[in-house]
């Protein structure tokens, strides 16, 4: 049986106040047509303790890297808030199809996705370094990006400023995934008449990108 983690960041807590997540869960139930026993996990990155990196972490491996400390030469916040870090690793790696849910919010994603994505880049477990550089581990899995745009980023002079969807799909390549390209709605503050237009082009390509998703196979 397959499982899909889907991750959603934003402060709100359900579809009934989310666009992002309506979107989403056009994408979820279009993948439970094609595989139906998927297991799917929902990380609701505002609802979840996220150690962010802080001295603690900072330091904490640095020790543990290339200072020669052992995990109990660590200070016990050091300690406590690594382990979390690899425990939210380990849960997140324990799949085969990610969804990333997100807002654009001032030109980037809201700043719990990058505490989030911090705690993935772990040397030797989600990637490694070798002569000729960095090398993701989590090769076969399986990406989508779902993002909601107030504004128009996909075409005219803020093309160049979105740093949302860039950064999240460039760190998912460094980890060795295979991304599907980002489903967006655009232009919703911009022209709020057209919402409805624009939410229906998204959930349609929302769900043919899941069927597509769903009939890939993934090998780890």
């Amino acid at each position: 049986m397959s499982k899909l983690i889907y991750i959603t960041a934003n402060p709100k807590p359900d579809s009934k106040l989310s666009r992002g997540m309506q979107i989403g869960e056009v994408f979820l139930n279009e993948f439970k047509t094609i595989q139906p026993d998927v297991e799917i996990e929902h990380m609701h990155l505002y609802d979840m303790d996220i150690p962010e990196i802080d001295m603690d972490l900072l330091y904490g491996r640095a020790k543990l890297s290339f200072m020669g400390y052992t995990k109990e030469q660590l200070s016990e916040a050091e300690r406590t808030k690594l382990e979390k870090m690899h425990a939210l690793a380990d849960r997140f790696i324990a799949a085969d199809y990610y969804v990333f849910v997100t807002p654009i919010w001032n030109l980037g994603a809201p700043a719990i996705l990058k505490s989030f994505m911090d705690c993935l880049f772990i040397a030797e477990k989600t990637f490694t370094n070798t002569e000729a550089g960095p090398k993701g581990l989590l090769t076969g899995r399986k990406a989508i990006h779902i993002q909601t745009r107030g504004g128009i980023y996909s075409t005219g002079p803020m093309v160049e400023f979105e740093s949302g969807d860039r950064y999240l799909r460039k760190a998912l390549e460094f980890l060795g995934f295979d991304l599907m390209d980002t489903v967006f709605a655009e232009g919703m503050d911009h022209f709020p008449k057209m919402v409805p237009e624009i939410m229906a082009k998204a959930k349609e390509q929302a769900a043919e990108a899941a069927r597509s998703m769903a009939k890939q196979t993934v090998t780890l």
